[in-house]
């Protein structure tokens, strides 16, 4: 397709926007396919109102009861849901999940997971990669936190193509399940498969990880997202795409890490206006100085639906030629499919979410 301008445009996207305009990427497949660059007179984000389902949401997940015996899942569709997991304990029986992969993200917390593939301990920051199937215990020695991802694909590692194959993170870094004896000494160990939704209990006269051993390419593996080391450009801002850590089917995992903002004087330094056609985006704010959003905590979640535009929050564009380093850590979720709030997800939204986006109103209350 041949490549257009028209009217008042920098030379390209991102780079030497023109003084009062504001710029908006309309984009197909997320950020892989066809893409325009829009340069309007107002910030796309600066609305009266917003009636419906398509607007932007945030959801508290602190405002989850800390008692629960499963994930709790807020934001759901056919290939993936999206929740989290408090314990204080491990559970007395073990799991084993046939509708998808589940990926585990350590948002707080220490331990080891129990496997059919043997333990692996855990800590902050990491993500473990659990496959359909498997057998499987989360043992907390104190507190943890977990965001949940269940896919009904595999979770794979994305093609790095010319950047080769060790950037982003090193394959040596990933950490593998090592066989272990575990407790043999109980009568009964009671086992829950999870299966299109409903819970069938199974249960044993010995341990059901009594595996001694194991070969393959199919196993239980963690990295921690302080070891991802991000793709970026000095001269312009780059889109999430390049931050991607796992795909599934139909949907991918980024992971937002700390790293040096643009410097070149005519980069936009924070993130472009766009309306995310194709895929819906979904944040879990995880550590540090959330450049992008203003009034959003740790452990929060935005959820912003394909159709309605988001970018940087007034503050984080009234300020971005000040900020010289970027502190955060993030995971996102990017899905084709489009997102359902769950019951538990409508009982945490902030509902004035949506308003934190004005800047006219916002400049009259000053």
């Amino acid at each position: 397709m041949i490549h257009l301008r028209k009217g008042i445009t920098p030379e390209q996207g991102h780079w030497r926007i023109p003084e009062g305009t504001f710029e908006d990427e309309h984009g197909r497949k997320g950020f892989f396919g066809r893409a325009s660059h829009l340069y309007h007179k107002n910030p796309p984000t600066d609305w009266i109102s917003i009636e419906g389902e398509c607007k932007p949401y945030a959801l508290d997940t602190r405002k989850l009861n800390d008692k629960q015996e499963y994930p709790v899942f807020v934001l759901v569709n056919d290939d993936v849901r999206i929740g989290t997991w408090t314990l204080t304990s491990p559970p007395e029986w073990y799991f084993r999940n046939v509708d998808g992969d589940l990926l585990y993200f350590v948002h707080r917390g220490q331990g080891k997971i129990e496997s059919d593939y043997g333990s692996l301990a855990f800590q902050k920051g990491d993500y473990i990669v659990v496959p359909k199937g498997t057998t499987h215990r989360l043992v907390p020695t104190e507190k943890s936190k977990f965001l949940v991802i269940e896919g009904t694909g595999e979770y794979e590692q994305p093609t790095r193509g010319i950047l080769g194959h060790h950037a982003i993170y090193d394959p040596a870094l990933i950490k593998i399940a090592e066989p272990e004896e575990y407790d043999n000494s109980k009568s009964e160990y009671e086992l829950r498969i999870k299966r299109m939704g409903k819970i069938t209990k199974v249960v044993y006269g010995f341990n059901p990880l009594d595996v001694v051993g194991w070969k393959g390419d199919l196993f239980v593996w963690k990295l921690n997202i302080s070891q991802i080391k991000p793709v970026m450009s000095h001269r312009v801002h780059l889109p999430p795409s390049v931050h991607t850590t796992f795909v599934n089917q139909n949907f991918v995992v980024c992971s937002f890490v700390p790293r040096p903002a643009e410097s070149d004087p005519d980069a936009l330094r924070v993130p472009f206006w766009h309306r995310n056609i194709d895929y819906d985006e979904v944040i879990f704010y995880h550590e540090g100085n959330f450049f992008s959003r203003d009034g959003i905590d740790k452990e929060m979640i935005t959820f912003h639906p394909y159709g309605i535009h988001h970018g940087p929050h007034p503050k984080a564009y009234e300020n971005r030629d000040e900020k010289e380093f970027l502190d955060e850590y993030a995971v996102m979720v990017d899905t084709k499919n489009p997102l359902f709030l769950t019951e538990k997800g409508k009982e945490i939204e902030w509902k004035e979410y949506w308003k934190s986006w004005q800047i006219r109103k916002q400049k009259a209350s000053i």
